[in-house]
């Protein structure tokens, strides 16, 4: 469980497609050069970012992503599973608790998308773009919570 159920749900975007699996709770970037407009354009795609200098994040993943045989098991709706290559939900405005954390944040410090879709308080040299603020540091879990605000 990357997530956990206490989360403010302010603003979310369910326009893009994650061509990868992942798993809830990271933030999603920008990874193809175009975005599209439309609703079902192909080219409105989202990864988490293996380096994330220049990355351009678009939310807090809200689903796992996974790669299943159809044929033989059908996606788990109850654990909001969504199949690779489908729509995802992404939070832009709001609060989670999150297990995606990269370093030892303290409560009150600046967010920025990490490598691998983690999110950290080290902003790499300004290079990292900013996704929120730490509302604690990271707890025994591992958890932290953060107030995203990517809009």
């Amino acid at each position: 469980m990357a997530l956990k159920p206490d989360r403010i749900e302010t603003v979310t975007d369910v326009s893009f497609f994650m061509n990868s699996t992942a798993e809830r709770g990271g933030v999603a970037t920008i990874s193809t050069g175009g975005s599209g407009v439309a609703m079902d354009d192909a080219s409105a795609v989202v990864a988490y970012a293996a380096d994330p200098s220049g990355a351009k994040p678009v939310g807090v993943l809200l689903n796992d992503v996974v790669n299943l045989d159809l044929t033989r098991q059908h996606i788990n709706w109850h654990k909001d599973e969504v199949q690779q290559g489908g729509k995802v939900t992404l939070l832009q405005v709001g609060q989670v608790t999150t297990d995606q954390v990269a370093g030892s944040p303290a409560a009150g410090d600046v967010a920025y998308v990490d490598a691998n879709g983690t999110i950290g308080n080290d902003a790499d040299g300004g290079n990292n773009a900013q996704v929120g603020r730490f509302l604690s540091s990271v707890d025994a879990d591992g958890y932290a919570k953060v107030a995203v605000n990517i809009a």
